[in-house]
Order: structure tokens, then C-alpha cells, then sequence
């Protein structure tokens, strides 16, 4: 995908790093990085940050990550505690652009990249995620935030809820109620297609 480089400052960080200050649970920044530098983008993006901002988000993500590793007291929940980071800046991203005056958008906007080989695979696969991206539109913030790293992410529900700082038994009331929001609004999608 075009532009998902993070930027010097955070490969800076990956050569410049004190291994020996971390915990031994706990990964090297380096590590973390190239695990989850996907994650972080496609989190960033899916919650709203736009395509011209997508790269200093993900840098501030990960220099936030670089700045409090040594802080993390269960390594085992990492990917749960990225995406807690991630959360953190992407709303003081969103804070920051309204404070500016401009605005702050909650869906993905319609610029959707593919890797797809032909124009009509390309085509079909952002018309795909456009539904997609519609569909979870439709769901209220946090019943999308659950189903989007449950269903989409493959986080389990625990590891879900402790990124959000939500009991447990909510999580899965919130994915369920996601699931059921979901699967009406793809059945409605689809008698919207059927009478045309």
C-alpha cells in the first residue's frame, strides 16, 4: 500500500535503541514494530484518520509504543496494549484537527487501496470494502470497535477488552449486538439489490 512507511524518526528509533533497559519479556521495540506496523496502519485507518495524516499518526503511534514499552507489566497482552496506544493517539489526532477547525471523519473515506493485479479485481475489491466500510458505518462506535477487532483484527474477546478497558461479560454483549446489527444490515443490503 502506497505511503505506509512510518518516517525517519521512527527508523531512528529502531537502530538508536537501548535493548538493555527492556524487560526480558518484553520484545525489542524492533520487533514490535515490524509485528504489528500493519496492525497500527490498518487500526489508524479504521478509525478514521485520513489518508493525507495516516503516516504521522502511525509515527506518533509508535514512538508512543517506543516511549513506554519498558512499561508494559503483562507482554503477553502486547497486540491488546498497541491497540490501546493506537486508540490513545488516534483520539488526540482527532481532538487536534478539531481544535485547528477542520474535521474529523469516523469511517474510512473512500479512497481504499488494493494490490489486485487487473482494474476489474481492483474495482471489485474496493467496491467490496466500500460495503464493507458502509455496512460497519452503520453500527455505533463501540459495537464497531468491538466487531472490528474481533471479526476483523482476530483479537479475542478478552484481549478486546482489556484494550478497551471494558469488562469481559461487555465485550461479548457488544459483539454480540455488533453481529446481530451487522447481519441486518447485509440482509437489507441485500433486498435493497434483489429489488433492482
Amino acid at each position: 500500500m502506497a505511503g505506509r512507511n512510518s518516517g525517519a524518526q521512527a527508523r531512528a528509533m529502531l537502530e538508536n535503541e537501548d535493548l538493555g533497559t527492556l524487560s526480558a519479556a518484553v520484545p525489542p521495540f524492533q520487533t514490535v514494530y515490524s509485528k504489528y506496523f500493519d496492525f497500527v496502519w490498518a487500526t489508524a485507518r479504521r478509525l478514521g484518520v485520513d489518508s493525507a495524516a495516516i503516516d504521522d499518526v502511525v509515527q506518533e503511534i509508535f514512538i508512543a509504543v517506543h516511549g513506554s514499552i519498558s512499561t508494559l507489566q503483562r507482554p503477553e497482552a502486547l497486540k491488546s496494549w498497541v491497540y490501546s496506544v493506537a486508540r490513545r493517539t488516534v483520539s488526540n489526532h482527532h481532538r487536534a484537527v478539531r481544535a485547528r477547525g477542520g474535521k474529523g471523519s469516523t469511517v474510512v473515506d473512500d479512497e481504499l487501496e488494493s494490490n489486485q493485479p487487473t482494474p476489474f479485481e481492483v474495482t471489485q475489491k474496493n467496491a467490496d470494502l466500500q460495503l464493507l466500510a458502509n455496512l460497519l458505518a452503520e453500527l455505533d462506535e463501540p459495537k464497531r470497535e468491538v466487531f472490528a477487532l474481533v471479526e476483523l483484527e482476530e483479537m479475542t474477546v478478552p484481549e478486546v477488552a482489556e484494550a478497551l478497558e471494558i469488562p469481559v461479560n461487555t465485550a461479548y454483549s457488544r459483539l454480540r449486538a455488533a453481529r446481530l446489527a451487522f447481519e441486518a444490515a447485509v440482509a437489507r443490503h441485500d433486498a435493497r439489490g434483489k429489488r433492482r
